[in-house]
């Protein structure tokens, strides 16, 4: 039910919160998409065994989903000061590779649970985990690059007087 009491937010801050946070989801997503496409597609990683071609490359747009979650809900905290940037910064390289493995297996886990049963889930789940986990020690370099560039450019967007 809707408060009676409720104001439009006269200040515009609510908005700008809802902005940049949009902005944070998209250049997450757009920054960490060809990461993932390059750990999926050109390092050596084994796909798990039974599982459909073009399973990493599935795998990897539904992490995406999770990456770019991660990145609208830290862009307004990455608009504070320097040392929060840093922090955000450092939360994002590390929370990436998680985002993107944990919704890559829960896709995995899902779609092997439906087609063998869920032995057959739990055990592509599992070949997806080491896999993920061992592209993103590989990517890691990478990851820290594309975190440090998606602090400066979202600060940049949220700078006063650019709307």
């Amino acid at each position: 039910m809707l408060d009676p009491n409720w104001r439009p937010d006269a200040s515009g801050r609510r908005l700008a919160t809802i902005r940049i946070a949009r902005r944070g989801a998209l250049l997450a997503a757009t920054l960490f998409a060809p990461i993932g496409l390059f750990a999926t597609s050109f390092l050596p990683t084994i796909e798990p065994i039974g599982a459909p071609a073009g399973t990493a490359a599935i795998a990897g747009l539904a992490g995406l989903a999770g990456v770019a979650l991660l990145g609208a809900g830290l862009a307004p905290a990455a608009l504070g000061s320097r040392i929060d940037a840093v922090a955000v910064g450092i939360a994002l390289a590390v929370g990436v590779p998680v985002a993107a493995v944990t919704s890559a297996l829960i896709g995995a886990f899902m779609s092997g649970s439906l087609l063998g049963g869920f032995d057959e889930g739990a055990d592509l789940a599992g070949r997806m985990l080491r896999a993920g986990m061992t592209d993103a020690v590989r990517t890691a370099p990478l990851v820290a690059l594309a975190a440090g560039a998606w602090v400066v450019v979202v600060r940049r967007w949220a700078r006063p007087g650019q709307e």
